[in-house]
């Protein structure tokens, strides 16, 4: 077994699941569920989306080691600016998701819903302009569109003033075609890269295809702050970093990874905690005036007992958590 790993019976010493409480849908789910782990060096979390393999959840758990075992790296910023984050809600819903981040200078909008429209969509975006009209708005499709819809939809969203898309298409040769086509309309939006770098077994492969002009990063599929630090210095492209849906303890670690960029051209996707409405901390990372600084996060025992999954469901993230250690001792580099 590698040194630099706990061993699984340390590890599993200190796992807690609990299932919080979402605000509103985001990604299908109304609530949550995550293992939280406590090692030497603080809480790590373990949160793969569950129709993710144990071959990709092995990122994640390199991630969560650490965070509890290794510590980040040293910051050179301790400000983060964060957007807000609208999920696919109607367009009159609007008002009420912005105003639990307070105030923000940038907003991230899911598009390209199953079951919703284009016209849904525009609506939505509309209406977060005309809360916000100076702030800046980027849209995230997941992937959800064709080429000829995303050109399509994307030459319409951008009358509001958009700065960026955000995965509009699911593969690197159709982000590659998009941003050629709104190139050639003269269409002023940027393509950013998501699941084309945190999915793919060559996460470079995008910033050479010249896909992308810039990169959303996330600590935990990338399988750790250091791994997504040398991610973005070999792919020479700008960086935005993005959250999983974590509770505060997983936003930490995207934190640190904020701080330590050499450069932070944009507001980061961390303000997420503010769409649960419970977390495990009794001091959660929420923005105030559109940023977060950068402290550290102490999970909350009676929040871990409040919370707490059901035994099926943690005997079930347990048996996952031994499934994918066996496989990151096989695989991690």
């Amino acid at each position: 077994m590698p040194a630099t790993f706990p061993s699984l019976d340390e590890l599993l010493a200190t796992a807690h699941v609990v299932s919080l409480p979402m605000r509103v849908k985001f990604r299908g789910i109304m609530e949550r569920e995550t293992l939280l782990l406590l090692g030497p060096r603080g809480w790590g979390e373990f949160c793969p989306f569950p129709e993710y393999a144990d071959a990709e959840a092995s990122r994640w758990l390199a991630a969560t080691i650490e965070a509890g075992w290794h510590g980040f790296p040293s910051p050179v910023r301790s400000v983060i600016p964060v957007n807000a984050t609208v999920p696919a809600v109607s367009a009159d819903r609007v008002p009420e998701v912005l105003a639990r981040f307070g105030r923000v200078d940038a907003v991230k909008i899911k598009v390209a819903e199953r079951g919703q429209t284009l016209d849904d969509d525009a609506a939505r975006v509309a209406a977060v302009r005309a809360a916000l009209p100076d702030a800046a708005i980027r849209v995230d499709a997941n992937g959800g569109w064709d080429v000829p819809t995303a050109v399509s939809a994307l030459n319409r969203l951008a009358a509001v003033g958009l700065e960026y898309a955000e995965q509009p298409v699911p593969t690197i040769e159709g982000l590659a075609e998009v941003r050629r086509q709104l190139r050639a309309a003269g269409t002023p939006v940027l393509i950013a890269a998501d699941e084309s770098v945190r999915k793919e077994s060559d996460p470079l492969r995008v910033a050479r295809a010249g896909a992308a002009d810039l990169l959303v990063v996330k600590v935990a599929p990338l399988g750790g702050v250091r791994r997504a630090l040398d991610i973005v210095a070999q792919a020479g492209l700008p960086a935005v970093v993005s959250s999983a849906l974590d509770t505060s303890v997983g936003i930490r670690a995207g934190l640190a990874l904020a701080a330590a960029l050499p450069q932070l051209p944009y507001a980061c996707g961390l303000g997420t905690v503010s769409l649960f409405a419970s977390d495990i901390t009794l001091d959660p990372l929420v923005a105030d005036d559109g940023a977060i600084r950068l402290r550290e996060v102490a999970a909350d025992a009676g929040l871990l007992d409040q919370y707490a999954a059901s035994a099926d469901r943690r005997d079930w993230w347990l048996d996952r958590l031994r499934r994918v250690y066996g496989q990151l001792l096989l695989t991690w580099d």
